[in-house]
């Protein structure tokens, strides 16, 4: 046997030598060498013979059957798309895929230079060091045989390791430190020893080694470096981890599919529990009482609940599901209920805060994966059939006090009227200074849609311009003094009633120093709504009511402060805007931006109706939303019936064409 191995060993020590492979026998007192499977392993590194040991120890791993990941539990089953396919190609010439916002991928030279940095944007930076192009270089190399990209992906791999120490000094030694490379490898190991990089490249190196593992390019020596360097990310990240939020989801989420991926190593077992450890606690800490998690954005809670998921999957998987207790499964199961809720008919979702739009195939895979888990949950199972099975909700508007999504709505099919509105707690970084913003989705299009976040941000001025644009109070649909960002981003519900032919939501938010707004919101016979807004305090300057247009033409009118839709498809709208002396009002049309997607952007109109504040006097407005099918305008008015405003309720009446005039109005 021992005769093999080093047949084996010898026939690719060539390779290795040419790839810049080293055997690192460090490698073997990082393992448990008594376990099952590695007695020859053990009995060769004892003898001082390490190279016999690799070449045993890569048998060891070529032949365990037993232990795979969620993603490949068949590596003869793997497919590969269009897209993963450029991508790998492109990764040959070493052309990167680090980023969807920015292709076509950057060339990063001949010899790679890791610290290239096209354009000054951090995600960009960050994400090269997740090495996105390294699985589909695997699955181009399963679904191929072409050796040339398992060859290139152990060139890339090493060439990574050697040019990305980990450095870390104080900042106090970076700044008088004369030592230029010591600078440039402690700047760049903020990059690529960010613990979010460190566990990504954990978890996809579990894949990306059960791709590779059989090529002749996968050597003993390669094998080494690989159990080497993977040991050190699980390391880094059990004594780094983020202190809160959807990053350390993550880290422990990737700590698990160490721990369970490679139980060799000594380790193992303490990685996996830290990991189960972290995600036990923080379901607690971050997910609230109705099932939203408290980064406040769509995006991100997707994020959570597959995080939390992919945990169940791999607890199933290596037979430790019991680990997680009921409740976790109960919070996993909330928050899915609670997306079902905020999402739109079309299986998308409202782009407040941070937040992208998720495609339909990618929701509807989602809720197939999550109904094996919750078979019982016939919403779940409603959604992830298409409606061929289960059944919806047996109610239609819904609150969510904890989190501040409130959800009006007439039906849950395409043709249905629904109202998402975002007014609650202070949200963690990806939130938004958004308090009372909203979207509407009218017969299958999504109206007044919200701006989104386009770029996170970065050293380079355009793209923290950007990201301080798309942040900004003023492009939601809410309001601003003097369109500055509100000083406070918490409120409170004072009233949610979410039955009855009129629904009422209202909410009250300290936006600055010496001025509250109050927004109140009426679903009337669930057919309209009416949205009256109260500038209330001591504060002066001009009170700016925004509604971020529908892309495409909007015809409208500042003689009587309206905007109508003409579009095609039967989704249209009426917008009109009253306030108690129409004549101090003024309504201007900014060049506003709507993004989906990071660094896609499309133009819109900003309307605003503003009016000045130059006393102690509430500035109060009301605006009459119609959707309806047919484009043009309509007779639309509105006026406050309760002589003024107060801390106890307000009334208004509102007539909508021909139906008969309605009073709107709530006591507190």
């Amino acid at each position: 046997m021992k005769r093999i191995y080093l047949v084996l060993a010898a026939a690719l020590t060539f390779a290795s030598a040419v790839n810049g492979q080293e055997l690192k026998s460090e490698a073997f007192d990082l393992l448990n060498l008594d376990r099952k499977g590695l007695e020859q392993v053990k009995i060769a590194h004892q003898s001082g013979d390490d190279q016999a040991a690799a070449a045993a120890l890569l048998e060891y791993y070529r032949n365990r059957k037993d232990i795979s990941t969620p993603e490949i539990q068949n590596v003869a089953k793997v497919k590969i798309n269009k897209e993963q396919q450029k991508w790998a190609d492109e990764a040959l010439e070493h052309k990167f895929f680090s980023h969807k916002g920015y292709q076509p991928s950057y060339f990063y030279g001949d010899d790679i230079d890791w610290k290239y940095w096209p354009v000054q944007d951090n995600e960009l930076r960050w994400q090269l060091h997740r090495h996105k192009w390294f699985m589909p270089m695997g699955l181009a190399y399963r679904t191929s045989g072409d050796e040339k990209y398992a060859i290139e992906w152990t060139k890339q791999y090493i060439d990574w390791i050697r040019k990305n120490p980990y450095v870390k000094i104080s900042k106090a030694e970076y700044e008088i430190t004369e030592d230029s490379q010591l600078k440039a490898d402690a700047e760049n190991a903020r990059y690529a020893w960010r613990p979010l990089e460190v566990s990504h490249r954990l978890q996809d190196q579990c894949l990306q080694f059960q791709l590779f593992i059989d090529s002749p390019a996968f050597t003993p020596e390669f094998l080494t470096e690989f159990l080497v360097n993977y040991h050190r990310h699980a390391d880094h990240i059990i004594n780094n981890y983020s202190k809160q939020g959807n990053h350390l989801l993550f880290e422990a989420q990737r700590m698990l599919y160490a721990g369970s991926f490679f139980p060799e190593f000594k380790e193992a077992e303490t990685w996996r529990q830290s990991g189960v450890k972290v995600l036990n606690e923080e379901i607690e800490k971050q997910v609230l009482p109705d099932g939203g998690q408290y980064e406040l954005c769509p995006h991100y809670h997707l994020a959570a609940i597959e995080i939390f998921y992919k945990a169940l999957q791999i607890a199933d998987l290596n037979h430790f599901r019991n680990e997680f207790p009921q409740s976790y499964l109960d919070k996993v199961e909330d928050m899915i209920m609670f997306y079902i809720n905020i999402m739109y008919p079309d299986y998308t979702n409202p782009c407040f805060s941070d937040a992208k739009i998720t495609k339909k195939n990618t929701m509807i895979g989602h809720f197939k994966k999550w109904t094996k888990v919750f078979p019982d949950n016939q919403v779940i199972k409603y959604f992830a059939t298409e409606g061929a099975e289960g059944q919806l909700p047996d109610y239609l508007s819904k609150g969510f006090k904890d989190t501040g999504y409130f959800v009006f709505r007439n039906g849950w099919g395409s043709d249905a009227l629904q109202m998402v509105v975002k007014a609650g707690p202070a949200g963690e970084w990806h939130a938004q200074p958004d308090f009372g913003t909203f979207e509407m989705w009218y017969n299958g299009k999504c109206l007044f849609q919200d701006s989104g976040s386009y770029v996170y941000e970065g050293k380079d001025p355009e793209i923290m311009e950007w990201r301080k644009w798309f942040r900004a109070t003023a492009h939601h649909n809410t309001l601003v003094m003097n369109n500055e960002d509100v000083d406070k981003v918490a409120s409170e519900t004072l009233l949610w009633k979410e039955d009855g032919d009129v629904q009422i939501l209202v909410t009250e938010h300290p936006s600055y120093k010496n001025l509250t707004h109050r927004r109140s919101i009426f679903f009337v016979d669930n057919s309209y709504f009416v949205i009256v807004d109260e500038a209330v305090g001591s504060k002066k300057g001009w009170v700016n009511l925004h509604y971020q247009m529908p892309r495409g033409e909007v015809p409208n009118s500042r003689e009587d402060m309206h905007f109508e839709s003409n579009f095609e498809g039967g989704s249209n709208f009426y917008l009109q805007c009253f306030c108690e002396d129409m004549s101090k009002m003024t309504m201007t049309k900014n060049k506003g931006w709507q993004s989906s997607d990071y660094m896609k952007k499309v133009q819109r109109i900003d309307a605003s109706f503003s009016q000045k504040k130059d006393s102690n006097n509430p500035v109060r407005f009301i605006t009459v939303i119609v959707p309806k099918e047919e484009p043009g305008s309509m007779n639309v008015t509105a006026k406050f019936t309760d002589g003024g405003y107060s801390l106890s309720g307000l009334s208004v009446q509102v007539k909508v064409g021909k139906n008969k005039k309605k009073t709107l109005s709530y006591k507190l």
